[in-house]
C-alpha cells in the first residue's frame, strides 16, 4: 500500500517564507500520519499568484521578480525534509527562466533521500490569463520515485494540464503509473468526472491537490486505475490521505483493455495537425493571436 498525502492548504499571498515553513510543517505532520509520498497545490511557492487578465502586461515583470531559482532554499529544502522523514515530497512553484524568457510553472517530485528525479514544466499554459506570460514547457517525463513503500513511476501535471486528454495520455505511453497532479481553480462537478476519465481511459491512478475554501474550493480528490473513487475532500484546509494498492493496479493494468492495450495511433494523424480551425481561434490574455508554433 502507498499513503499519499494531498495537502489541501491556504497559502500567504506576498510572503515566500511563511508558504515555504507552512509547506515544510505539513509535511512532518503527514509522516506523523504514514505517508509515503506527498503532493502540494499549484505553484505552493507564491500560492498562485494570480492577477486579473486585463492585467497580465501590467504584472509580467512582478510576476518575474517573485520566480526563484532552481537551487533556491525553496527547494533544497524541500530536498532536505524528503531526506530527514524519508519521505517523497512532490512540491511546486514559479521557476526562474534564463533571462530572456518568461518564468516557468514547475514540479519537482523528490524520492526519500532527497534527490531530484522528476522536473515537469506545466505544459499547457492558460493563455487566456496571466498563463499567457509563463514559457511552456515541452515533454511529459516520467520517473521511478523512491518512496517508503517501494518505488513507482509517475508523472506530473499542473491545472490546466489535466484538461487536456493528451497530457494524460503522454505520462502513460511513458510509463507512469500514477499521475500526480497539483491545481488551483474552482472543482465543479464536469472537471472533477472529466479527471475520473483520465484515469479510466489510461488505466493509472490519478490524484490532484487542489486549494481550500476561500482560495478555490478544495475537492482534492484520487482515483485508481479503474476510475474508482478513493477519496473526494471537503472544502476545508488539511491533510487528505489517498492508500493505493499497488499490487492491484499492477495486476489491473496488465489485463484491461484500456491504456495502451488497442489504439491505433496511425489513424490518429489529425491529433498532431498544428492548424487551428473556427469555431477555435483565439485572441490570447496579451491581444495577439494564439499560435501555438510559437508555445
Amino acid at each position: 500500500m502507498l499513503r499519499i498525502a494531498l495537502l489541501q492548504m491556504l497559502s500567504h499571498p506576498d510572503n515566500q517564507a511563511i508558504n515555504l515553513a507552512k509547506g515544510l510543517s505539513y509535511c512532518r505532520e503527514a509522516k506523523t500520519l504514514g505517508c509515503d509520498l506527498v503532493l502540494f497545490p499549484e505553484m505552493w511557492n507564491l500560492g498562485y499568484y494570480a492577477v486579473h487578465p486585463n492585467e497580465t502586461v501590467a504584472h509580467a515583470e512582478d510576476l518575474k521578480s517573485r520566480a526563484i531559482p532552481a537551487d533556491s532554499e525553496f527547494v533544497t529544502a524541500h530536498q532536505a525534509l524528503a531526506r530527514d522523514l524519508d519521505m517523497a515530497i512532490a512540491t511546486t512553484y514559479l521557476e526562474a527562466n534564463s533571462p530572456s524568457c518568461a518564468p516557468r510553472g514547475m514540479m519537482v517530485v523528490i524520492d526519500r533521500t532527497g534527490r531530484i528525479v522528476l522536473r515537469y514544466a506545466k505544459v499547457h499554459t492558460c493563455d487566456f490569463d496571466m498563463g499567457a506570460i509563463y514559457e511552456p514547457g515541452t515533454e511529459f517525463p516520467v520517473a521511478s520515485v523512491d518512496t517508503p513503500a517501494g518505488s513507482v513511476f509517475v508523472g506530473g501535471m499542473l491545472c490546466y494540464d489535466r484538461e487536456f486528454p493528451e497530457s494524460a495520455r503522454m505520462l502513460m505511453l511513458n510509463g507512469a503509473e500514477i499521475l500526480l497532479t497539483a491545481n488551483c481553480c474552482t472543482l465543479d462537478d464536469k472537471r472533477i468526472n472529466q479527471f475520473q476519465s483520465r484515469a479510466f481511459e489510461n488505466a493509472v491512478a490519478v490524484v490532484m491537490t487542489n486549494y481550500p475554501e476561500p482560495q478555490t474550493n478544495g475537492r482534492s480528490v484520487a482515483f485508481d486505475a479503474q476510475g474508482d473513487l478513493l477519496m473526494m475532500a471537503g472544502d476545508q484546509e488539511g491533510i487528505y490521505l489517498v492508500d493505493l494498492d499497488m499490487d492491484a493496479l499492477r495486476s489491473y493494468r496488465s489485463t484491461c483493455g484500456w491504456g495502451n492495450s488497442y489504439r491505433r495511433p496511425h489513424r490518429y494523424g489529425l491529433l498532431t495537425s498544428m492548424e487551428v480551425q473556427e469555431p477555435f481561434r483565439r485572441i490570447n490574455a496579451l491581444g495577439v493571436p494564439f499560435d501555438r508554433n510559437t508555445r
